[in-house]
């Protein structure tokens, strides 16, 4: 029995709901983008393994080539202001908003050199993507033990001054579909005063007009990206985390409803259109 009418008509088949159905668009590409993910980091592995040896935050720079070249085949553009604030040969801390599983194109986007990330230990167990993320450095930490992720804060504190390291961290601890912002946690701020380093916030315009999860949205679109000025630390103690945590979110949050263009009401989005993207 020839098999090649059953594969063509199934093909055929496939394009057509590809055509037809929004969702069926939408799953596609999310698993495209997953395979991407996948192959890439495989690749990355390889090249990192031979250009470097092993695990170093040099690595970034090979893995950020790779995930920048997603951004043309979905058609996303990135629009960023204050890129040179980023750049500056210092250690810091870089907090930004959190909305997909998109926001690796956007944080490689962006990403100065000599900077890792700070990820859950989950992501670690992830075939090739966390093998990868191991060898750019990043720093995994167990979210359901405070005690031993407080110490590994601690420690990565002293490596980042000692290295002149930046670490980028998402305050809101995981990605959130409100429209704005969730509440931040506060290890980035206990890092930053710990080390008195300042921290530069990164915000990303909502990606709510190309790219929304319950209503399987996701077509080409424009992200804007704006780096605010350094808070500094200098001088600060724990006492002061509450009131450092409190003005970089309001700055953040301020920055989000303008760049994205939404409406604000007594600090909370208004109405169904802003809503942002899981």
């Amino acid at each position: 029995m020839e098999l090649w009418p059953w594969l063509t008509a199934a093909l055929l088949l496939a394009l057509l709901l590809l055509q037809l159905s929004r969702s069926a668009k939408f799953y596609a590409k999310i698993g495209l983008y997953c395979v991407l993910c996948f192959t890439v980091s495989a690749v990355a592995v390889v090249v990192c393994l031979l250009r470097h040896g092993g695990r170093t935050v040099e690595n970034m720079s090979i893995i950020s080539w790779f995930i920048r070249s997603f951004k043309y085949l979905y058609g996303l553009r990135f629009e960023v202001k204050g890129r040179q604030k980023l750049e500056e040969d210092r250690p810091c801390v870089i907090i930004s908003n959190h909305q997909s599983i998109l926001d690796m194109m956007g944080l490689m986007e962006v990403l100065p050199d000599r900077c890792v990330q700070i990820a859950k230990r989950e992501l670690l167990f992830l075939g090739p993507v966390g093998l990868i993320m191991y060898l750019g450095g990043v720093l995994f930490i167990n979210r359901q033990r405070s005690r031993m992720a407080m110490t590994v804060i601690s420690d990565v504190g002293e490596r980042m001054v000692r290295e002149k390291l930046k670490v980028w961290i998402y305050p809101e601890g995981t990605r959130n579909d409100n429209g704005g912002l969730l509440p931040f946690k506060k290890g980035a701020f206990y890092l930053a005063i710990q080390a008195q380093v300042p921290i530069i916030p990164v915000v990303y315009s909502s990606f709510s007009s190309f790219y929304n999860y319950k209503t399987k949205l996701f077509t080409p679109g424009t992200v804007k990206v704006e780096v605010l000025d350094a808070i500094p630390t200098a001088g600060l103690t724990i006492a002061d985390v509450p009131e450092l945590l409190n003005t970089c979110q309001q700055a953040m949050r301020t920055t989000f409803f303008h760049v994205s263009q939404l409406p604000q009401e007594n600090g909370a989005p208004a109405g169904p259109d802003a809503q942002a993207s899981q």
